[in-house]
């Protein structure tokens, strides 16, 4: 019967998606003081509403229902066995004829908030999960339902939920980050400058321990919500063991390390608004502090979330338990109960490598406090398919993880790739997996289950990858969907820079499928979802935080056009030292700055300056060992089949090039043989190639990544000209700036300069034209 109704609250004659008739959206009995509306809806058996309109009058906009809905006719039928349930559906009649809303306010709206606030406060004394039964059942029990029933209270988080309702500092949480976002009601003008993206940055302030580096976002400034409460708004039990893990691993200090400077300054504790960092110190490039820092601050966040909103369902349910009679009316009329998603998972956390998936698995384990992880379910089956075995305990993990790093070292050491190359890709570099992990907290044993169903699970873990081949699945069979997306609350994208060398698009896709209407119930209690998710207004309190090392403009484009979450959204913005000082030969480096109208027409631009005023040089040249160098594939497209058409002596090097064509192709270069090696930045990337005999390098569109330029212009070495020409336009001034000294100028439009070369002696720079300025 679940199935077969929806719920209603709050109508305010907002058009919603539409959605499958399992969630009917429509308004519910229960008004706000200024929703009142005025109409007479009589009971039908259609169970349809009409869109005829009707007059009545509202206080702030005309909404008209000429037909009762199911919901109305649910109450009605219910009402007849029921003296409570007949007493709400008259208050609903009474409330849709515009009479006594004053009085159902005063009654609804404050009890709405006291049992919001108490969610941290009050904790259940049942072992039982219950849900609202009325005549039989009013909602089917499918796979979510049955994940709850290991929900309950136990010894520990009875404790812990005494702690925070009797101490200070429990207090203070009473109305925590957590119930104050996911409890705010947006208006109809929020949600309108939300659609429009009516947001501009209007505060900046320093970056702490970053001198070159500045906050810059929306809303107010992120010092004033910064949590000063000794938790950091973090759940007692939650924080006393990150503390102890503090100091077990050697930490001195908690509250000046980077792990509480990173949760607290960024605001991932205290607010839940949209954050872009990127310029975080990756671990394969000697930043492994900074780098766990940073994880330990995310995963504290997520592990938060979901703990809290595993207590609220707790406390709830245990409430429907012990009171089953008097709360049924009140799940039926009004929000304190309204703790639901569509499905159960949370938090999504998107990772490029299995590799970095293991570090970021095992230390989510280790940061889970000992009363919530007894069992580790199928531990071993992870360590065999995203690592080197299995590990038990921290002890044995951290000699594991000294073996491992022993290993790569001695590996480097062997190897002629460079040792950010061996650290990141020496080990599990499968970029296709997937993983559903589900937090129980039965009396008996309380789990960390690995490999969960998705739809059972808290949190999710996977590679752009492996989500898009799900959502493809999906669309092909009809059977298969991916409903696990509609209710993600935090999605975390880290190591975002590694991504973009992947397929940056499939995040983009990945992006968009969150937070839509399920096309299934799934089991779902609909009578507890919240009214947001039912508005599909989901995605304005997803909260978004995209790591990296360096920002692109596919990176910067998605922030700024998918994150879209009503407390708003910061970014780090900085200004880069540069890559030049790191050639080390005296290379003559000349940039070639192209006119473009628009960045659309950028690539256009680029081309038909390389066809009409380079390739004609290259052409007529007798000079061979030209290498052009391109940064996207579309462009190695492009090139590739131009050449093709010139009839030019070429060969490729391209991230799909199987690995016989390459060694033949190098050969070929080498020997001269072939005048033109056409060579991708993702190619570089993932193999880090040492191409001998280039006398001239001509670099099409310049590297994302700052680190490759000073590799790939130091291949000039043994040349006899050590000439290397760069093509760049105003639209590159991110790579502009990082490559040179500065970031490239907005004021008047990048670079003033048609042309300007660098000469390097030693480690100086001499500016042979006008400087690369601001």
């Amino acid at each position: 019967m679940g199935k077969q109704f929806g719920r209603k609250r709050g109508a305010r004659g907002l058009k919603r998606p539409n959605a499958p008739a399992k969630y009917d959206t429509s308004k519910r009995g229960k008004r706000q003081t200024e929703e009142k509306v005025a109409s007479s809806p009589a009971p039908s058996s259609s169970g349809e509403s009409s869109n005829e309109p009707s007059s009545g009058v509202a206080s702030e906009e005309e909404v008209v229902f000429k037909e009762p809905s199911m919901y109305d006719n649910l109450l009605y039928t219910l009402g007849t066995g029921s003296e409570s349930l007949a007493n709400a559906y008259k208050r609903r009649q009474r409330d849709e004829e515009g009479r006594s809303d004053t009085e159902e306010d005063t009654d609804g709206g404050p009890e709405s908030l006291t049992m919001s606030e108490e969610e941290d406060n009050e904790g259940g004394t049942d072992n039982e999960s219950a849900r609202v039964h009325a005549n039989g059942s009013i909602t089917e029990q499918g796979e979510d339902a049955e994940t709850e029933d290991d929900e309950a209270s136990d010894p520990d988080e009875m404790h812990d939920q005494d702690v925070d309702g009797q101490s200070a500092v429990g207090a203070s949480e009473s109305m925590s980050s957590f119930t104050i976002h996911l409890g705010h009601k947006l208006s109809k003008e929020e949600v309108d400058n939300l659609t429009r993206r009516k947001l501009k940055y209007d505060w900046e302030t320093p970056a702490f321990d970053m001198p070159s580096c500045r906050w810059m976002g929306t809303g107010e400034s992120f010092t004033k919500d910064a949590n000063t409460s000794s938790s950091f708004g973090l759940k007692q039990k939650l924080c006393k063991h990150w503390l102890e893990s503090y100091k077990t691993s050697g930490g001195d200090d908690f509250h000046l390390s980077k792990q509480r400077l990173f949760f607290s300054l960024w605001c991932l504790g205290n607010s839940y608004r949209d954050i872009l960092h990127c310029n975080k110190k990756p671990f394969y490039l000697k930043g492994q502090e900074e780098d766990s820092c940073i994880m330990d601050a995310y995963i504290m966040h997520a592990l938060n979330h979901i703990f809290r909103t595993r207590d609220l369902v707790t406390k709830n349910d245990a409430k429907v338990a012990k009171h089953e009679e008097t709360v049924k009316e009140e799940i039926l009329t009004g929000e304190s109960f309204l703790d639901h998603g569509f499905t159960r998972p949370k938090v999504l956390i998107i990772l490029p490598l299995a590799s970095i998936a293991l570090r970021v698995v095992k230390r989510l384990i280790q940061l889970t406090p000992s009363s919530s992880k007894v069992n580790v379910e199928h531990i071993d089956r992870f360590a065999d398919e995203f690592g080197a075995g299995a590990f038990e305990d921290d002890k044995e993990q951290n000699e594991l993880s000294q073996k491992v790093q022993d290993y790569e070292n001695s590996k480097a050491q062997k190897s002629s790739k460079p040792s950010d190359f061996q650290a990141l890709f020496g080990a599990n570099n499968n970029d296709h997996f997937m993983i559903g992990i589900k937090f129980t907290s039965m009396t008996l044993l309380r789990t960390i289950k690995l490999y969960g169903d998705f739809y059972s699970s808290d949190m999710i873990i996977a590679s752009p990858l492996g989500l898009i081949t799900k959502i493809g699945e999906a669309e092909v069979e009809k059977e298969k969907d991916v409903d696990y997306l509609s209710s993600i609350e935090v999605l975390v994208i880290d190591h975002a820079d590694v991504i973009s060398m992947q397929n940056w698009s499939h995040v983009n896709s990945v992006v968009e499928q969150l937070n839509r209407l399920p096309s299934k119930q799934h089991g779902t209690d609909i009578m507890r979802i919240r009214q947001w998710y039912l508005d599909g207004r989901a995605r304005f309190y997803r909260q978004t935080i995209i790591l990296g090392s360096y920002l692109t403009p596919d990176i910067n484009a998605l922030f700024n056009h998918h994150c879209v979450n009503y407390k708003g959204k910061m970014k780090l913005v900085c200004e880069y030292k540069g890559a030049l000082a790191k050639v080390l030969l005296q290379v003559r480096q000349i940039y070639e700055r192209f006119d473009a109208d628009s960045i659309v027409d950028s690539d256009d631009a680029r081309f038909e300056y390389f066809t009409e005023k380079v390739f004609p040089k290259i052409k007529d040249s007798i000079q061979g060992g030209i290498m052009l160098f391109v940064s996207s594939y579309f462009e190695y497209v492009r090139i590739r089949n131009f050449l093709k058409s010139q009839n030019a002596s070429f060969c490729l090097l391209g991230e799909y090039t199987k690995q016989s064509d390459i060694s033949r192709a190098r050969v070929w270069f080498f020997e001269g043989k072939r005048k033109i090696m056409l060579y991708t930045e993702r190619a570089h990337f993932y193999h880090r190639y040492k191409i001998r005999g280039i006398q001239n390098l001509i670099i099409y569109s310049l590297p994302e990544r700052k680190e490759f330029y000073p590799e790939i212009v130091n291949m000039l070495e043994g040349s006899h000209n050590m000439t290397c020409t760069a093509l760049f336009s105003r639209f590159d001034q991110f790579r502009a700036g990082e490559d040179s000294r500065k970031p490239a100028s907005k004021k008047d439009g990048g670079i003033r300069e048609e042309c300007f070369c660098f000469l390097l002696e030693v480690s100086s720079i001499l500016t042979a034209s006008k400087s690369l300025s601001v």
